[in-house]
């Protein structure tokens, strides 16, 4: 496929557990020659206690994803590709307060957001943001076919309360560009025209604000 020139030097896929942000960012970033990030969470040896005994596991995990994310977006944001200056992250680090928001207790929670806001200052905002909509039914489908042990327990109940965090967050965001797709009809992993869609869809000017997009 012939790359693309897109309007955005920085695009960050967000959704909920099992939306498919991974699959899609690696995707677009073949098809826009642009560099890609990867959230290296397998790594994190919290998660799998995490969903064993969320209460106790909750804060160190989410202290241990904030230092990574920012370790590494600070790292990769700061290189230069003339032959590739544009990225495509498959997360925004925005996603951990929203996690944090919604696993942690309350004095816990304003601890963590302080220790956010001091250095998400010093990351950029990306130029476009991408949140993929999937309702919780889709995304058990997805989390079932990817097949990671620690996950397949996870709840309906705790999938309804990550995606209304992102939404009450999202609806916060009055001066970055937002693109909500409906993607519960679309099949951009495995199907060739689902994905050209999703491709032409993400590549459009868009405004500052919310743009909501149901295929």
């Amino acid at each position: 496929m012939v790359e693309k020139q897109i309007p955005y030097n920085f695009i960050a896929i967000e959704g909920n557990i099992g939306a498919g942000k991974t699959t899609l960012a690696k995707k677009l970033a073949v098809d826009f020659n642009s560099r890609l990030i990867l959230e290296q969470f397998a790594e994190n040896p919290f998660l799998p206690k995490f969903y064993d005994n969320p209460e106790k596991h909750a804060f160190p995990l989410e202290l241990s994803f904030l230092a990574e994310r920012y370790q590494q977006l600070k790292n990769e944001l700061g290189k230069q590709d003339i032959f590739k200056p544009t990225i495509v992250s498959d997360y925004y680090f925005l996603k951990s307060l929203i996690f944090a928001k919604a696993n942690l207790i309350e004095d816990e929670y304003g601890l963590y957001s302080k220790l956010f806001h001091i250095i998400n200052d010093s990351l950029p905002k990306p130029d476009l943001f991408v949140y993929l909509y999937h309702d919780v039914k889709r995304l058990q489908e997805n989390i079932k076919k990817r097949g990671r042990n620690y996950e397949q327990r996870i709840p309906d109940e705790y999938l309804i309360k990550i995606q209304t965090t992102y939404f009450d967050f999202i609806k916060q965001l009055n001066d970055q560009r937002i693109l909500v797709i409906d993607v519960n009809n679309i099949d951009f992993a495995n199907d060739n025209a689902h994905y050209n869609y999703m491709m032409e869809i993400i590549n459009k000017p868009y405004s500052i604000g919310i743009t909501r997009i149901t295929a």
